[in-house]
């Protein structure tokens, strides 16, 4: 039977246990990885304005334990850990009063016991390092085919930022990496943080809403034969699996469903001049779709935002729960928890979205090693600009 090539990882590890460990299967071999970005992108999941205390006692970088011989990818699975700081999982006391808006309550009724805290413990945001290392790992792969990611927030509780649609991914970048909140545009930023500011007064939390671009994809990633296979269906999946994530749109997203289809749909023109790029000449004049139709990109860049809810522990506005042990009413615990995570999500929404786009691409060009997926690649590229030069 046919096994199509693939890229995929498995997290372990429990928020204060000895470490976190990802396996990652599929990365060709020969992929050189940039330690110092992959720790960078570590470091910025645990920056951002309104984090909490856990984040000072954490360092986080990767150790890479398999899979990796003199910087390089060899072919084989690699394993990464993520040591954790503040390790003392046995010592953790029972939670048997579940917060609303976590895992507490289902998880503890699922394993049939009255102590939330192993739900809590792997339930954990904690987890996201390990997603961001595995994205941060495939975005080395990336780097290789030029396809940049970029990503930012675009919201905080009712501050929303103003950020061009066209805008160059370079400036992006460094104008998010110049925000206290990772955000663009200065204005908002300066309201986002007020708003962080009055929420922790109020001992209450905030969410936001924070969006991914991706560049320089080929046209046909992903496939329109299953449903699994739409590339689509994969990142919107996957954003979801992201902790606190209550919503996920592409493009236009929701506000497409206002709108009249040729105010909705994407013009195709075609540019000679641009035959060269991963879009083959074949441009839009806007990009509402998000930079994909029917489960493929369609060579304009990928746009996907997710809606963070607010972080569900409060600190001076314990909500209504019933104790496990008695079925008493009581009043939810405090655990040590941010007043705001939203920058530290878009950096895992970005990493997150790019390694799906990794696995994509494996998938459509996969080879044994960096060297023949590139041929494939090239290839690729080739026999579809001949198509209709007579």
């Amino acid at each position: 039977m046919h096994r199509m090539a693939t890229l995929s990882y498995r997290t372990a590890g429990e928020s204060h246990g000895p470490a976190l460990l990802c396996l990652m299967e599929g990365l060709p071999a020969g992929v050189p990885l940039n330690l110092d970005f992959i720790n960078g992108e570590l470091r910025r999941r645990q920056g951002g304005y309104g984090r909490g205390a856990r984040q000072r006692l954490e360092s986080d970088a990767v150790q890479l334990l398999a899979g990796v011989r003199r910087g390089r990818t060899i072919g084989s699975p690699v394993a990464v850990q993520i040591l954790n700081q503040d390790s003392r999982l046995d010592a953790t006391p029972a939670l048997v009063k579940p917060r609303p808006g976590h895992a507490d309550l289902a998880g503890a009724i699922k394993w049939l016991t009255t102590d939330c805290r192993e739900t809590l413990e792997r339930a954990s945001a904690r987890e996201t390092a390990s997603r961001v290392a595995a994205g941060a790992i495939a975005r080395c792969l990336l780097d290789q085919f030029a396809v940049t990611v970029v990503g930012w927030v675009v919201q905080i509780g009712t501050v929303a930022a103003n950020v061009a649609p066209d805008a160059a991914p370079e400036t992006l970048r460094s104008a998010a990496a110049a925000s206290e909140v990772y955000c663009p545009d200065p204005a908002a930023s300066a309201g986002m943080i007020e708003q962080i500011q009055a929420a922790k007064a109020q001992g209450d939390t905030l969410g936001g809403i924070v969006e991914t671009r991706v560049y320089g994809c080929p046209i046909g990633l992903g496939s329109c034969a299953h449903w699994d296979w739409k590339l689509d269906s994969r990142i919107a999946g996957a954003v979801m699996g992201i902790q606190a994530i209550k919503g996920v749109e592409i493009g236009l997203g929701f506000r497409m469903a206002q709108l009249t289809g040729s105010l909705v749909h994407d013009p195709i023109i075609y540019d000679a001049a641009r035959r060269d790029t991963p879009a083959l000449g074949f441009m839009r004049q806007t990009n509402n779709a998000g930079g994909l139709e029917g489960g493929m990109t369609n060579g304009q860049p990928v746009v996907v935002r997710a809606a963070m809810k607010p972080i569900s522990t409060l600190l001076k506005k314990p909500m209504p729960t019933v104790d496990l042990t008695n079925h008493s009413a009581a009043q939810a615990a405090y655990e040590r928890s941010d007043v705001c995570a939203v920058p530290a999500a878009g950096v895992v929404v970005e990493n997150v979205v790019a390694f799906e786009i990794a696995r994509a691409m494996v998938e459509k060009f996969g080879g044994d090693s960096l060297a023949e997926m590139l041929a494939n690649y090239r290839h690729y590229l080739s026999a579809a600009r001949q198509l209709g030069s007579g």
